[in-house]
C-alpha cells in the first residue's frame, strides 16, 4: 500500500511539474504554440535554400525530409540543453529532504515531448503537400518512437543536469557537443549520402537510427523495426548509464548547491 502511495505521489508530481513547465512557456506569449514549430521550420528554410536552392542537393520532398528529422532533433537537444541547468535553478526544491530531483528532468523530457507531438500536425500538412498521406502504421510506429526516444533524451538529460551541479562548464560543453552531434547526425542530408566506410560511424551514434526511424515512418508509412530494435537497446543503455551517473550524485546535491 505504501509503494502504491508513493508511486501515485510520484506520477502526481511529475505531472504537476510538466504542467507548471508548459504554463512557464507560454505565460504572457502571444503565439504560444507557434513557437513550438517556429524554430525547426525557419531552420528547415534555411537548409532548404542552403542545400537544396544553392548546392542543389537532390533529395525528394526535401522540405518534408527536413522537418521529419528536424522536429524530433528539436526535442532531443532543447531536452538536453535545458536539462543542464534543471537541478541548479531549483536548489530551494532539491534541497528537501523528501524530495526526488529526477521528476524535475523528467518534466522537463515530458515538456519537450509534448511539444514535439504538438508538432506533428505540422507534419502531416506537409505530407498532404507533396501529395502523400498518412499511413495506418503511424498509430503503431508513433508511439514505440516516442518511447524510445523518451528513454534516449532522459538518459541524456539526467546525466547532464547531475554533472552540471559540480561541474557548471558542463552547460557550454554540452551545447556544443550537441551542434557537433547534428552534423554527424542524417538530418540535413541522407545515409545514402554518407561514405561507405563511414556508415559504420552512422551505426555507432544513438541518435543516427532514431531519427532514421522517425524519417521512415513519416515520409514512408514504414516502420523499421530492426533499426528501432537497435534504437531501443541503445535507450535502454543511455538511460542506464544516465540513472547511475544521477543516482551517485544526487546525495550530494545538497551541498554544493
Amino acid at each position: 500500500m505504501a509503494l502504491k502511495h508513493s508511486l501515485q505521489y510520484y506520477v502526481d508530481l511529475i505531472v504537476v511539474l510538466t504542467h507548471k513547465e508548459l504554463k512557464v512557456r507560454y505565460k504572457r506569449s502571444f503565439l504560444g504554440y507557434i513557437w513550438s514549430v517556429a524554430n525547426p521550420l525557419v531552420l528547415a528554410i534555411v537548409f532548404f535554400i542552403a542545400f537544396r536552392t544553392v548546392m542543389k542537393i537532390q533529395i525528394e520532398n526535401y522540405t518534408l525530409f527536413l522537418i521529419s528529422g528536424l522536429f524530433p532533433w528539436q526535442w532531443f537537444a532543447n531536452s538536453v540543453n535545458a536539462s543542464a541547468m534543471v537541478c541548479v535553478g531549483n536548489a530551494p526544491l532539491i534541497k528537501k529532504i523528501n524530495f526526488r530531483p529526477d521528476v524535475l528532468v523528467i518534466a522537463t523530457v515530458l515538456n519537450d515531448m509534448l511539444h514535439f507531438i504538438l508538432s506533428i500536425p505540422v507534419i502531416v500538412a506537409f505530407i498532404f503537400f507533396y501529395g502523400l498521406k498518412p499511413n495506418l502504421v503511424w498509430t503503431a510506429g508513433i508511439p514505440v518512437l516516442l518511447i524510445i526516444q523518451f528513454m534516449m533524451v532522459l538518459g541524456f538529460s539526467i546525466a547532464v543536469s547531475a554533472i552540471n551541479v559540480f561541474f557548471r562548464d558542463i552547460e557550454r560543453i554540452v551545447f556544443i557537443l550537441t551542434t557537433i552531434l547534428f552534423y554527424v547526425t542524417p538530418i540535413i542530408y541522407s545515409e545514402d549520402m554518407v561514405p561507405a566506410k563511414y556508415k559504420t560511424f552512422l551505426l555507432l551514434n544513438p541518435l543516427s537510427l532514431i531519427m532514421l526511424s522517425w524519417r521512415k515512418l513519416f515520409m514512408n508509412g514504414v516502420m523499421d523495426f530492426e533499426a528501432a530494435g537497435i534504437a531501443f537497446l541503445y535507450a535502454i543503455v543511455v538511460l542506464a548509464i544516465g540513472y547511475v551517473i544521477f543516482s551517485r550524485l544526487r546525495w550530494k546535491f545538497a551541498e554544493v548547491l
